[in-house]
């Protein structure tokens, strides 16, 4: 994939990396075969499909649901099944057997994911994965506070609690899936970092339900991500990326190798993908990579490593002046393009 005149590898958790292309959580990594396949189509690393915290809890609630029907039921009747419904596999234990094959199967690293917004039961779960095989952990705290009386400083206090317990549970590196809507979301970055965390990935996307004004009814449908909404995440790496030793991830908006680059150049270790593979096939990932190693070859850097970053913000720059600045640039531009319309 990559010539010896290049050096594409990358380092992201404390795992080394033969290049930044990662295949992200979705729905192409719910299978061994297809964990495999995004592998073999050329990712350096794989984050499995996330499970949720819902999942653990319905679970959980089985459960004890079972042992209160066995309550009343004598020794010797132990054999009887209960009149609860039971699943034939939870979810949980699929999840674990994913991870254990895959980790198994793959020369690749596999990256668990949890997703949630509550402590739960994912400390004791971060165990579990721990001893499945999973080379590091993510974690995604999508937390939407649907009452307008919680306050941004609850939602913070929720993740660094989250973080900071998972992360004393467990020896794998984690990394956490942050949102852009934070307050100051490069603040609320480095108190995570200080929380515990290994790594950032840069952004979840909240998914906005829209309204069908035939039925009245709120639509969920999800839509990929496209390039322009690579625009937000990249800034806010730029701006943090020379205030952190922690590993940084760039999410969303990845459709070419230009894609790539643009996260690099803002101070990404790896970017992350799953649109632009399910849109062109799992092997999208090799001509990502061919494309990135064409640009070094042009640009004429040696490795990654030279180029990352070289957009980052210093850190005795006015990162606030530069986006202002940013900002009424490109009003201006709109001005001058837009005004005489």
């Amino acid at each position: 994939m990559a010539s010896n005149a290049v050096d594409l590898s990358t380092t992201y958790l404390g795992l080394e990396l033969a290049h930044p292309v990662v295949a992200s959580a979705g729905p192409l990594s719910q299978t061994v075969d297809g964990v495999k396949a995004l592998a073999d189509g050329g990712a350096s690393a794989v984050v499995l499909y996330s499970l949720f915290e819902e999942q653990l809890r319905a679970e959980a609630n089985r459960d004890a649901a079972l042992i209160l029907a066995q309550e009343d039921r004598f020794p010797e009747a132990m054999d009887f099944f209960p009149d609860v419904e039971v699943t034939p596999k939870s979810a949980a234990q699929g999840y674990l057997q994913l991870v254990e094959k895959s980790a198994a199967a793959l020369d690749v690293p596999v990256i668990a994911s949890l997703n949630g917004s509550d402590l739960g039961g994912w400390v004791e779960f971060a165990r579990e994965l721990a001893g499945a095989g999973a080379s590091a952990l993510e974690l995604n705290v999508y937390f939407v506070p649907g009452d307008v009386r919680t306050t941004g400083d609850l939602v913070l206090k929720r993740h660094l609690e989250i973080v900071h317990a998972v992360t004393q549970a467990v020896d794998l590196p984690v990394s956490v899936k942050l949102s852009p809507s934070f307050s100051s979301p490069g603040n609320a970055a480095l108190q995570i970092v200080d929380a515990g965390a290994a790594g950032l990935v840069l952004f979840n996307r909240f998914l906005q339900p829209d309204v069908d004004t035939e039925t009245l009814e709120m639509n969920s449908h999800f839509e990929l991500s496209t390039a322009h909404e690579g625009r937000l995440p990249r800034t806010w790496i730029a701006a943090i990326r020379n205030h952190t030793p922690a590993s940084i991830a760039g999410s969303t908006g990845v459709e070419t190798a230009d894609d790539v680059v643009k996260y690099l150049l803002a101070g990404a270790d790896v970017v992350m993908t799953t649109a632009s593979l399910i849109r062109h096939g799992r092997d999208h990932s090799a001509a990502l990579v061919a494309g990135l190693e064409a640009w070094l070859t042009r640009k004429g850097y040696a490795s990654v490593a030279e180029a990352r970053g070289l957009l980052a913000l210093p850190t005795d720059g006015r990162a606030d002046a530069y986006e202002r600045g940013g900002y009424v640039a490109a009003l201006q531009a709109a001005k001058q393009r837009y005004g005489s319309l």
